[in-house]
């Protein structure tokens, strides 16, 4: 099979016992209540309000006919588990990010990013008009769910570390909080990979049950707090270069929808598609200049020959991945082959255009 180079610069008892607590969803004259889990705290901003106003909007929206009620991680079901929670109907929908459950397929991650990949607008690109929201509904129909881009954080920063990076060397044994393919990358590496949700990332990094961590990014990160443990903060987030966000809905219910919700449904999904990646670019430079200023973070990139490092390593994954079975070929394919054509005008049109907006023009007129 033809390799390609990808760089060119908690179970299911669980869930149901958590559940039991919890009324089901009512019917009553055509209306109805549905519950939707996320993998976020609760009213963390960005994803969390995000997650809460999908299901205001599918409820205002609908008058009432579908009204959505949110339970924040670990309130119906552990912060892991919204993938299993609406593939058995334990929920009816909910918010994360597909590459939290790599477990179930390697190529679900795809869908939140990939080492070296799309940016938060070629992402949307490739569901929408390239081909992957097909793809994205031929993937997740056996396991009862259809997914729906519900949202982006931005290109992340590669996160939190202890300790200086200065060859790969201080990569080997690093207990690294990362999740999906960014993480086989670090495992290839020599670190060794941790995934925790966001709500036990600190107290992790605190006790020195991990060594470094990435998370989002400034908005979230100086929330959170990671600074009073770790002071460098490290660039580019080459792990994830876009981190997309799902709605997960239960196929089975969806199709039982009539039309006119689920066109609600899909509106209200593409709607904070945009609005959650807007509120991320309004709300980290601020962030990340209270970081350096108020809290002494030390902002650091990675030394080049780490990262040519990191993209051999992402490029073996990539082919891992592509050759798992036929499906996963194809995902893999279109991605490739949708950031061959998009390429060489984001790196004329926007690429050259941030490079050049650094230049000392006179006024202020950069910046």
């Amino acid at each position: 099979m033809e390799r390609r180079s990808f760089l060119t610069t908690a179970g299911a008892a669980g869930v149901a016992a958590a559940a039991s607590s919890f009324p089901k969803p009512a019917i009553s004259q055509g209306r109805m209540e549905w519950r939707m889990v996320t993998s976020w705290p609760k009213g963390l901003p960005g994803v969390g309000t995000g997650a809460q106003r999908i299901a205001d909007r599918i409820t205002a929206m609908s008058d009432g006919r579908l009204t959505v009620r949110l339970f924040a991680a670990g309130e119906l079901v552990p912060a892991l588990q919204v993938f299993d929670a609406v593939s058995d109907g334990t929920a009816d929908m909910g918010h994360d990010a597909s590459y939290y459950h790599t477990s179930k397929k390697e190529v679900i991650a795809f869908y939140t990013t990939f080492p070296w990949g799309l940016t938060a607008g070629e992402l949307s690109g490739w569901i929408h008009y390239g081909g992957g929201q097909a793809l994205w509904d031929e993937l997740y129909a056996p396991f009862n769910l259809k997914g729906f881009a519900a949202g982006n954080t931005g290109t992340q920063m590669l996160g939190w570390f202890r300790e200086e990076i200065n060859s790969i060397d201080d990569i080997k044994g690093l207990k690294f909080r990362t999740p999906g393919n960014g993480g086989r990358v670090m495992t290839k590496l020599g670190a060794t990979v941790v995934s925790l949700p966001g709500g036990e990332i600190f107290a992790a990094l605190q006790s020195g049950a991990i060594d470094a961590t990435e998370w989002i990014g400034p908005y979230n990160d100086l929330s959170f707090g990671f600074y009073q443990v770790a002071k460098y903060y490290y660039s580019p987030g080459y792990h994830e270069p876009a981190s997309g966000l799902e709605l997960v809905v239960n196929k089975e219910k969806y199709d039982a929808l009539p039309s006119d919700l689920q066109t609600i449904v899909s509106a209200a999904a593409r709607e904070a598609n945009d609005a959650i990646y807007s509120e991320y670019v309004a709300n980290s430079g601020p962030a990340l200049r209270t970081l350096v200023s108020e809290h002494g973070v030390i902002i650091k990139k990675v030394p080049d020959d780490v990262l040519i490092a990191m993209g051999e390593a992402a490029n073996e994954v990539l082919n891992e991945v592509r050759d798992q079975d036929d499906l996963s070929r194809r995902i893999v394919d279109s991605y490739l082959a949708y950031r061959a054509d998009v390429v060489p005008w984001t790196r004329i049109g926007e690429q050259q255009f941030l490079n050049s907006r650094g230049l000392p023009f006179p006024h202020g007129a950069n910046g």
